[in-house]
């Protein structure tokens, strides 16, 4: 599965999603981009998954109509120590998650 890490993300989370395509927003050249751009970009580019931070982005987003994959992690902050425990289940949702669905996942 192609993933792509949102710029608010750190990037020394991707390599544990091992088996996984994982590019960061910022490798892409997409940093700055508001979400909607950036969703687009990711679907044209042939990403699977969006994994971000941002609470408010299905409030925000028409993410039916981006076919992506959207995991949002809700942990006590961005840092990669709080991030990592996550993980376990991002892989699990990873395996199931539909196209244009939301999964929100918490510590």
């Amino acid at each position: 599965m192609r993933v792509l890490l949102d710029e608010q993300l750190p990037r020394q989370l991707a390599p544990f999603f091992v088996g996984h395509e994982v590019r960061t927003v910022q490798q892409e050249g997409w940093a700055g981009l508001s979400n909607g751009d950036l969703l687009k970009q990711a679907q044209a580019a042939g990403f699977d998954l969006f994994l971000t931070a941002d609470q408010n982005l299905e409030f925000q987003q028409n993410l039916w109509r981006s076919g992506l994959r959207v995991l949002v992690l809700k942990a006590a902050s961005n840092a990669l120590e709080d991030l990592l425990p996550l993980v376990p289940s991002v892989l699990a949702e990873m395996a199931k998650a539909q196209p244009s669905q939301v999964v929100c996942i918490e510590a």
